[in-house]
């Protein structure tokens, strides 16, 4: 399994911005489909975004253009940039990376609140 360390959650006002990181260690990096997803309080867990290999990336609906996710294959690491953040994006957010299996970082708080 890879080891995924997410970082970048925190407390934001609405319309506000963060950045999320995830540092994969892994050699093999480049070969993982890297994956953001979020879970808020008593509902499941949903996909936020995910950038293939080849760079292909694929967002949820509700992202609706306000997030950018991005990876680096130098640095073993994938960000989502999130931006015109609103209460209902207030989850924890999770990073995920796969290739034949799939492993998890233990989550970063993003809390959107006045």
């Amino acid at each position: 399994q890879v080891q995924l360390v997410e970082s970048g959650g925190g407390l934001v006002q609405p319309g506000g911005s963060l950045r999320l990181s995830c540092v994969a260690s892994t050699i093999y990096f480049r070969m993982y489909t890297m994956g953001w997803y979020r879970q808020a309080p008593g509902k499941q867990r949903e996909l936020v975004a995910l950038v293939t290999p080849t760079g292909s990336t694929t967002y949820a609906d509700f992202v609706e253009g306000r997030f950018t996710i991005s990876r680096d294959d130098l640095r073993n690491t994938v960000l989502l940039q999130m931006s015109r953040l609103q209460p209902e994006d207030t989850a924890v957010y999770y990073c995920n990376a796969e290739y034949i299996n799939q492993s998890w970082g233990q989550g970063t708080q993003v809390t959107v609140s006045s």
